[in-house]
């Protein structure tokens, strides 16, 4: 594993996919790609935006757009959207690379979610009905991240990647 295999970021909004994913690609040198930039760059505005303006559905299908797209290319993090695990052809795409799922409580999820305008108001447990079952099915990794700060997941994905924990900070 590592720099030659892309690795994909998932979990449910307000997980930490974009804090961990930065902190992952910078440890490994790889670069990073998340769905937020990818959007407002591409599409002009936020996935809240997107939603509000044109449907959820075709926000799910540009989240889609951008983890197919990102591992279509060099090996690199993608902080994917939690929607893109309702999507086959990037769950196909997502197969040729190490899936990292980041899970919570939703209430500790509910919370985080709070925190940005830029996430539409999905509700956790109504989310994870639908989705954690797809989540299993990709994750090659899954870490608890009501418990770990971002740090510690850097180090446990390290761990697990069987790469020394340096490169951190």
């Amino acid at each position: 594993m590592g720099k030659n295999k892309p690795i994909v970021v998932i979990g449910l909004m307000g997980s930490g996919k974009s804090t961990a994913g930065r902190l992952i690609a910078g440890a490994l040198g790889l670069p990073f790609s998340d769905s937020d930039p990818f959007l407002k760059g591409k599409y002009g505005g936020s996935a809240a935006e997107i939603a509000a303006r044109e449907g959820a559905d075709v926000l799910h299908e540009r989240e889609a757009e951008h983890v197919i797209k990102e591992l279509s290319g060099e090996p690199k993090v993608v902080a994917a959207a939690a929607s893109t695990v309702e999507n086959a052809a990037a769950r196909e795409a997502m197969r040729g690379a190490l899936v990292i799922w980041l899970d919570a409580d939703d209430a500790v999820l509910a919370e985080r979610m709070r925190s940005g305008d830029h996430r539409p108001d999905f509700s956790p447990a109504a989310m994870r009905a639908r989705r954690e079952p797809l989540f299993r099915g990709v994750a090659d990794l899954t870490y608890d991240v009501g418990v770990l700060k971002p740090e510690e997941v850097l180090a446990a994905v390290l761990r697990d990647m069987g790469l020394p924990a340096t490169g951190q900070g």
